[in-house]
């Protein structure tokens, strides 16, 4: 029998892994902590430090869950836990204040293979409103609960933790909250309504082993809101939305991606149009929005793997992990 040469192995050897590599089932992760106006000079070099370290840990978070084979789920919901106990982000402990000087909170998630969602609005005593959303998802038969409702399913769930509204307070939330109420004293609008200014929010789009989708959205609205007001996160179709194909995660001026249905028009635009994932986030985000005259941003993920992070503002709070493993986060307009 003639002897293989050790070329030859070599050869089929690398073959060989080669094709264990392509067959080994692909994970992503992006991950946001809103738009707005950031810039370099509005940011210390130890706030920056902060908030990449932030970043980074949310990524480890929901990484770690799709690396030993967990849910997109289970992994948009440990990012954005890690984001909503950071006071440096628009959510949980960071969420800003209501004119009445009390935190209102929303989120939502969505899985894209089963379309199944939950979302809640107005809560005002639940530390994780990301973790309320997905147990009126498992747990109830409706998809939105709000206010006292909301607080009153909380009771019925013995994992959802509560806290005082008070334990939301930060300092530098508070002074947003005072600038809003002189600009209101003096004749100008509570809320801002120029271009980019008060965005916050933070969310997560993820895919697991199985090929699945999943995506949650959490924000504490807007600075100085009244009358409960609630903005696109919680609504499924505008600031949060999944299908089998896609996932989008939005932060911007909600009046506007709600009346645009943000986060479904680029799923829609990629299920049904066959658009690939960047055209159809760069089409809604940067010529649908801004044409009504809103304005932010969005992450977005596809079932290959594909990753978009759109945004017409200065900056944007955003990190990834792609599905070859690089990874990276950022926060201006100019970075990669």
């Amino acid at each position: 029998m003639r002897r293989i040469r050790p070329v030859l192995v070599l050869l089929l050897s690398l073959a060989a892994m080669t094709a264990h590599a392509q067959d080994k089932p692909r994970t992503a992760l992006v991950i946001h902590g809103g738009a707005g106006v950031i810039e370099r000079s509005a940011l210390s070099a130890e706030d920056e430090r902060a908030v990449r370290a932030d970043l980074e840990r949310a990524l480890d978070a929901g990484n770690a869950v799709l690396q030993r084979g967990g849910t997109a789920l289970d992994a948009v919901q440990a990012a954005v836990l890690v984001l909503e106990d950071s006071p440096r982000f628009n959510a949980g402990k960071g969420a800003v204040f209501a004119a009445d000087g009390s935190h209102q909170l929303d989120a939502a998630v969505m899985e894209g293979h089963t379309l199944r969602a939950g979302a809640v609005a107005g809560v005002t005593t639940v530390r994780n409103p990301v973790l309320l959303a997905r147990a009126v998802m498992e747990h109830s038969p409706h998809v939105m609960l709000a206010g006292a409702g909301a607080e009153a399913f909380a009771d019925t769930r013995p994992e959802i933790a509560r806290v005082p509204n008070t334990w939301f307070d930060t300092e530098a939330r508070r002074r947003q909250l005072e600038r809003a109420r002189e600009r209101e004293r003096a004749g100008q609008a509570g809320i801002p309504t120029e271009r980019g200014v008060y965005f916050g929010t933070v969310g997560a789009v993820a895919l697991d082993v199985h090929g699945h989708i999943a995506v949650a959205t959490s924000t504490g609205g807007m600075t100085n809101k009244k009358w409960n007001r609630i903005g696109d996160s919680p609504v499924i179709g505008a600031g949060t939305y999944a299908n089998a194909q896609c996932g989008v995660s939005g932060t911007g001026w909600g009046e506007y991606y709600i009346r645009a249905a943000v986060a479904h028009d680029i799923c829609a635009r990629v299920a049904y149009r066959g658009d690939a994932l960047a055209e159809a986030a760069e089409e809604v985000v940067n010529r649908v929005v801004p044409a009504l005259g809103g304005d932010g941003g969005a992450i977005a993920l596809d079932r290959e793997g594909n990753i978009a992070m759109p945004f017409n503002t200065p900056g944007m709070y955003r990190g990834w992990i792609r599905p070859d493993g690089s990874r990276g986060v950022a926060i201006y307009a100019d970075e990669d």
